[in-house]
């Protein structure tokens, strides 16, 4: 709450000045850097400024800049601390609810504007390789990435060992005249990154669940259950509802970045974003179908195995009534009642030990014309 209080004195600026950074793109930061900024830098005319002193200037002496000359800043950070974001927020005047969801992540994808700003929040999804699919496989792993848009920054929050925005950065400013469409072009890049990543993650997840198909609807091995893979099933059908809770609440807001008129957005970069929205109700469709799908190929393999069950007691309940016969035969001729047919026969004990075995035999041969053995 005293993180809060503090950042609503939005008026106020910074007295204190960030430490210095280092002028690198990684991003995955250094357990004891003194800051979580992986990247600041001023762009105009589509072209980054280059850094006077050769290190990467402070959010502060960005803004600064921005404000005396034009153009745009970006600044990239990885999971910053609440101290860290702090004087950032002051700085740039974001909400301190936005602030809140930012520094603390595990956020529903969503769009807020807050006065002059737009705090977008994307999931971001990685595809785990695996060498075989297991009952206890990790399939999916999500990030996520959080946009605040202004008129002359754009603020990217990364939580996640996955989901590098370093390629991102380089391909647009690679493109000078997209970038210099403004703060909304980033915006769009990173949803068009988002959302990129999601087809190629639902590539590779249907490719599992094909494997999980033919290896349910194939002939199974001598001695294996077809129960055993139920586990797989149900784990696969788990990463997909995780990849779908990342997929499907960002339908709207892209619907909303698509249609609707916004000061934030520029005119022309508001036609990509429609692009980005038909992609996204495609993998929506995609994940959907996966979720009927594994519901399917789930049920399918239950019934097998409740089929495979019933087979086994069959053939258990056809054995049984083959040795009811010399059980019952054998049960009569041991209750060593002093008279009883046949007992003093010299043929008697080879007459019986021939019956049971036909009796027995052309019970075998009916229970197996009739598929039971």
């Amino acid at each position: 709450m005293s993180m809060i209080r503090d950042l609503r004195a939005v008026v106020r600026p910074s007295l204190r000045k960030p430490a210095p950074l280092h002028n690198s793109y990684d991003t995955t930061r250094d357990p004891s850097a003194s800051s979580a900024v992986v990247d600041c830098a001023v762009y105009r005319d589509g072209r980054r400024l280059p850094e006077t002193d050769g290190t990467c200037r402070t959010p502060r002496e960005a803004m600064l800049q921005v404000r005396e000359d034009g153009g745009f800043a970006w600044i990239g950070l990885h999971e910053p601390t609440e101290e860290e974001f702090a004087g950032i927020a002051r700085e740039f005047g974001l909400h301190p609810l936005a602030v809140e969801d930012a520094v603390h992540a595990h956020q529903r994808p969503k769009l807020e504007r807050y006065d002059d700003t737009l705090f977008t929040v994307f999931k971001t999804i990685h595809y785990v390789e695996h060498a075989e699919l297991t009952a206890t496989s990790e399939v999916v792993e999500t990030g996520e990435v959080m946009c605040f848009t202004g008129r002359d920054f754009v603020i990217t929050v990364r939580h996640g060992g996955h989901g590098s925005l370093r390629a991102l950065r380089h391909r647009l400013e690679d493109d000078p005249e997209l970038l210099a469409k403004g703060p909304s072009a980033v915006l769009h890049s990173l949803a068009d990154h988002v959302v990129d990543g999601y087809i190629a993650v639902a590539g590779a997840v249907q490719d599992d669940i094909d494997e999980v198909e033919i290896e349910v609807f194939s002939t199974p091995d001598k001695g294996s259950s077809r129960g055993s893979d139920a586990g797989r099933i149900y784990q696969l059908k788990r990463e997909v509802l995780e990849f779908k809770r990342a997929v499907s609440p960002l339908l709207r807001p892209m619907q909303l970045l698509s249609e609707r008129p916004m000061r934030l957005i520029d005119p022309d970069i508001q036609k990509y974003f429609r692009d980005v929205a038909d992609h996204l109700v495609r993998v929506q469709e995609e994940v959907i179908g996966f979720d009927e799908l594994l519901n399917s190929i789930l049920q399918a393999n239950l019934a097998q195995a409740t089929v495979a069950q019933n087979e086994d007691m069959r053939k258990i309940t056809s054995w049984a009534a083959i040795v009811a016969v010399p059980t019952m035969i054998c049960g009569v001729y041991g209750m060593n009642f002093k008279h009883m047919p046949e007992v003093g026969w010299t043929y008697g004990y080879p007459t019986v030990m021939g019956f049971i075995g036909v009796v027995c035999f052309s019970i075998h041969r009916m229970l197996k014309r009739n598929g039971w053995l």
